[in-house]
């Protein structure tokens, strides 16, 4: 009889571990340990509740009880005569209640139990590892008395395994507050706006309004009264953003820049009453530290109708009227129009902000970690340019990319990015964070220039950082020049890798791949993005697998954005990609934390848990 149960209860702790270790929610979790709970224990009906900080019990699970028992105790304070439940959770002490009709911890609640035809109850405290109460697992019976031997030990391993979900719970939910929140503010952050821009992209077309907003004179508030008090005024702004409600949600980006979307502007004059409402919450003045400070800030905006090709043309869009705004209209609101914008324009503005950025040493890498599919560990990063802006903000790469057809910026950019490349690389070798590789893209005017292999040397040499850590990415144009070919099969005898970027968008075929002196093969986005809808797609990408394996060939996936992509390519043996399901390019210091975090290798990102969950 014991063997069987402990067979049970092994059974038992298996599945719930299981189902913890994937990431179920905790309702879930608690809902499949009651049914079990119950079925070894007939007679018994099972609940689970959480207690929160301010000790008020919230229902949990209790498949077996209606749904009206769970409203009637759902934010009663923990005392000492709360019913079993809440005492046990008041004394952290395990409390039996063999007859509730009678018993006086059981007085002002027996009212709700015995209807339901419920005489005892037994409840049993769930600790956290540090001591806290955090919840409670009761056995209500339906007869006056107390549990039995077996039930006592089903209880405790129950009550173990509660405590362990709810600490991953916990956790878990800490993460996602840290990834989805900016830690100054409190306000959603850049990672939680670029998620929901990219789904409501993604979603059946309906207009929405984008609004960005830099705080004006930053910069003089934090030289003249010091960064606290800058933090201070952000938080001002960003309490008196989120105060103005309505449907809008707001977003910290990063320094003194903001965003606001609104699902309920879907037209100009709307999206223009709204900044106008914004604008007026600043008003007043601000008092901090003795100090009265006015408070101003620029808005753009743009109407998601304005655009129809993608997240990133939208927040350039924006970008844009915050720009025309700042220069125009410091203090007011500017409403992108098509007009703003023409080519020579944007590609003069974009060649002089770049040209300006590297002279002044404020373009920088982010890194985009490439993963290994079947494992989910971090194996390599691609680097990708940045400009810190002079108000602080954060400028990718495609609100430049017209400056780079200059080529002195291109000249100068490739320079500063192989700099900081080896930089990194060289800290995160120090502390023993291994990577295979971190990939830099080079252009054609980076071949045409001449003293190419010397230009990459150089940084990696100084650093003491090997060239087989170095991996060069070249587009199908650039490698179709065999002047460029060529001089990337020298690199190749250096140690360097090659990776041939963009599959698919250039000239090339599977029939050139013999002649190009590769490493790797990354399969452009656009792949990617039909292959679970287009079957010609698919094919492609398949045989494209097929090939490069045959020739020994890594493969690389590009611009994965969620679980069915990845659990695809590993199905038609792709090992690598990288992109949003994963994860965001990010800065140096982060990708250090990231592999610490990981014991140097496994991401702890929830896309990541996830991937590891489809793959396994």
């Amino acid at each position: 009889m014991q063997a069987r149960r402990d067979t049970e209860l092994s059974a038992l702790q298996n599945e719930i571990l299981e189902a913890v270790a994937k990431g179920i929610p905790f309702a879930s979790v608690a809902n499949t340990l009651c049914e079990r709970a119950e079925a070894l224990a007939p007679g018994a009906n099972c609940t689970i509740t959480a207690i929160d900080s301010e000790g008020l019990i919230h229902p949990v699970a209790g498949p077996s009880l209606p749904v009206s028992y769970g409203e009637a105790i759902d934010g009663v304070p923990i005392g000492p005569e709360v019913g079993s439940c809440g005492t046990s959770a008041f004394f952290g002490t395990p409390v039996e209640v063999t007859d509730i009709a009678t018993d006086p911890r059981w007085s002002n609640f027996k009212s709700v139990a015995l209807p339901l035809g419920l005489k005892a109850c037994w409840s049993s405290p769930i600790k956290s590892p540090d001591g806290r109460v955090v919840g409670t697992f009761a056995f209500y019976y339906r007869e006056c008395r107390g549990p039995s031997d077996l039930e006592r030990q089903l209880v405790d391993t129950c009550v173990h395994l509660c405590s362990i979900a709810m600490e991953r719970d916990e956790v878990n939910r800490r993460m996602h507050h840290l990834a989805y929140h900016d830690q100054l503010t409190g306000l959603y952050n850049r990672y939680a706006f670029d998620e929901r821009i990219a789904r409501k992209m993604a979603a059946p077309p309906q207009s929405f309004g984008l609004l960005l907003l830099d705080i004006d004179n930053m910069k003089l508030v934090n030289d003249t009264m010091g960064h606290s008090v800058g933090d201070s005024m952000i938080c001002e702004v960003g309490r008196r953003l989120a105060a103005v409600g309505e449907t809008i949600s707001v977003y910290r980006l990063g320094g003194d820049e903001f965003a606001v979307i609104c699902p309920a502007c879907n037209q100009k004059e709307a999206l223009s009453g709204l900044a106008e409402r914004l604008l007026r919450q600043m008003d007043h003045p601000f008092e901090c530290d003795g100090n009265s400070i006015m408070l101003q800030i620029t808005i753009g905006g743009v109407l998601s109708n304005m655009d129809g090709t993608s997240a990133d043309a939208l927040r350039q869009n924006a970008d844009l009227a915050l720009y025309h705004a700042k220069q125009t209209a410091r203090g007011d609101y500017i409403h992108f129009e098509p007009g703003l914008r023409t080519s020579i324009q944007c590609r003069t503005e974009q060649i002089a902000l770049l040209d300006k950025a590297l002279d002044e040493d404020r373009v920088f890498a982010h890194f985009q970690p490439v993963i290994c599919i079947r494992r989910a560990r971090i194996v390599g990063v691609e680097a990708l340019a940045r400009i810190r802006a002079e108000d602080g903000r954060i400028i990718s790469a495609g609100a430049f990319a017209q400056g780079l057809t200059d080529s002195k910026n291109a000249f100068r950019l490739t320079s500063r990015m192989l700099d900081q490349i080896a930089s990194s690389m060289r800290a995160w070798m120090d502390e023993g964070l291994e990577l295979r590789h971190v990939a830099v893209n080079l252009s054609t005017v980076d071949f045409q220039r001449g003293n190419l292999e010397q230009r990459l040397r150089a940084p990696f040499e100084a650093y003491g950082v090997p060239l087989q850590h170095l991996q060069i990415e070249v587009t199908e144009n650039v490698l179709m020049d065999q002047d460029v070919a060529n001089q990337v099969a020298r690199l190749r005898e250096c140690g360097m890798q090659v990776a041939l970027d963009d599959f698919g968008t250039g000239f090339a075929s599977l029939s050139h791949l013999k002649d190009f002196p590769l490493d790797y093969i990354k399969v452009d986005k656009s792949f990617v993005d039909n292959l679970l809808t287009d079957i010609a797609c698919g094919a492609i990408v398949e045989s494209l697998i097929d090939v490069a394996k045959k020739m020994q060939i890594g493969i690389i996936a590009e611009g994965i954005e969620s679980a069915e992509q990845a659990a695809r390519l590993l199905e038609i043996g792709c090992p690598l990609g990288q992109g949003f399901y994963y994860f965001r390019p990010v800065d140096g210091d982060t990708i250090a934390e990231l592999l610490r975090a990981s014991d140097c290798t496994t991401a702890k990102r929830p896309a990541l848990t996830r991937a590891l969950r489809h793959s396994a």
